[in-house]
């Protein structure tokens, strides 16, 4: 089953959101997650953050400092906290899971498991 996010929507700019997406197919501990989002249709990929199997993050500089990832124990959830929203950031936002890549490039590309997206809308 593919992983299924939530908690999209439309904010203005310096808004906050928090996305959630259930992952609880993946519950064994070594799986890797991640967000990424796509801005528009046709356009490239962006890896968001990566969590490797030790709970390391990378963030994307466009995000770091503003976006926090964080999950529940055994791996159930994982959440996105967006703050400081800026309008650049309006994109369809997908979490992703793989047991075995976990780099920040891997996400938009190699990650196995993709979830149906959740739409983030920030006005200016």
């Amino acid at each position: 089953a593919r992983p299924v996010e939530s908690g999209g929507g439309a904010v203005q700019t310096g808004g906050s959101l928090k996305l959630s997406c259930d992952v609880s197919e993946y519950t064994r501990s070594d799986y890797c997650m991640g967000w990424f989002r796509r801005q528009a249709p046709g356009k490239e990929r962006e890896g968001v953050v990566a969590l490797d199997r030790d709970g390391r993050t990378t963030y994307a500089e466009s995000v770091a400092g503003r976006f926090t990832v964080s999950k529940l124990r055994h791996n159930s959830t994982l959440f996105l906290q967006m703050n400081d929203l800026k309008f650049e950031d309006t994109a369809m936002y997908y979490c992703a899971a793989d047991p075995y890549y976990s780099d920040l490039s891997d996400l938009t590309t190699k990650f196995r498991w993709l979830g149906r997206g959740t739409q983030v809308t920030v006005s200016p």
